[in-house]
């Protein structure tokens, strides 16, 4: 194989991966596949620290389960929709509001029978205040039109996560707890027909399922910490289809499933 075609392999495996869901490394620095020639190098020997008590558990998990246990009491507090959206707005346990230029909550239309949730705000809908304002939120609106649907009319739009995470970077498992309590009330208080998930890490975060390829297209069902049960659909998000066009007549039968889902009584 000539160094070429190595690397085109290489690039192809990555994408393979990023569609299985793969979104995590393993080795604390990345490795050079291509010094592997004579067999995989050794592992690393661990640098020799200082013991310390097992029960004394890190400053950063006291400050994420203090946060939590902030963002429960406070979205249990809310008992309407403009509550829940000033209480999001004022919270500051989540460490990406620091970074960010806006709180990106939702847009579209409270108590919709269709809410929309997605990963994270990008830098438009960092910009804006709102979220899928960019390209991918402009393709989002063309499916959401293919099956007589809109933001203004039926439809509520919202994420995971509402900062944008520094470069655009997938949301922590941490950061996604801090904002889940959030998430929860507002499928309570807005009580969807059916959810859309667009894309893995809100997969995960709200089914704790990985690999938005295998998961695209059977329906789930999302339960909230107060109990609440709606019927939701993992998918693509816009912008996978965007890198992956191909990929949209998969987007296409899901969206044919939820519209059907949606006219049921």
């Amino acid at each position: 194989m000539t160094e070429p075609d190595e690397h085109r392999a290489a690039a192809a495996l990555l994408r393979w991966y990023a569609e299985m869901g793969v979104d995590e490394a393993t080795a604390p620095s990345p490795t050079d596949l291509f010094e592997w020639r004579a067999g995989p190098p050794p592992a690393p020997k661990p640098t020799p620290r200082a013991a310390k008590p097992a029960s004394a558990p890190a400053p950063e998990t006291v400050a994420a389960d203090e946060a939590i246990e902030e963002a429960k009491r406070i979205a249990a507090a809310c008992d309407s929709f403009e509550a829940l959206e000033q209480a999001v707005n004022g919270f500051e346990g989540c460490a990406l509001k620091q970074g960010a230029k806006n709180t990106v909550f939702t847009d579209g239309v409270p108590g919709a029978d269709l809410l929309v949730i997605g990963e994270a705000p990008g830098r438009d809908e960092d910009r804006v205040g709102k979220p899928f304002v960019g390209r991918a939120g402009q393709l989002l609106d063309r499916m959401l039109a293919a099956i007589g649907r809109s933001r203004e009319k039926d439809t509520l739009i919202s994420n995971v996560i509402y900062w944008r995470p520094p470069g655009n970077r997938t949301p922590t498992q941490i950061e996604t707890a801090i904002c889940r309590p959030f998430v929860d009330r507002l499928i309570e208080i807005t009580g969807p027909k059916a959810i859309l998930i667009a894309g893995g890490a809100p997969l995960q975060a709200l089914l704790g399922v990985t690999g938005i390829m295998r998961a695209r297209g059977i329906w789930r069902e999302v339960e909230t910490a107060g109990g609440a049960r709606v019927a939701a659909l993992p998918s693509f998000h816009p912008a996978f289809l965007l890198r992956q066009p191909a990929s949209k007549r998969l987007a296409w039968a899901d969206l044919k499933s939820l519209q059907a889902r949606l006219r049921q009584d």
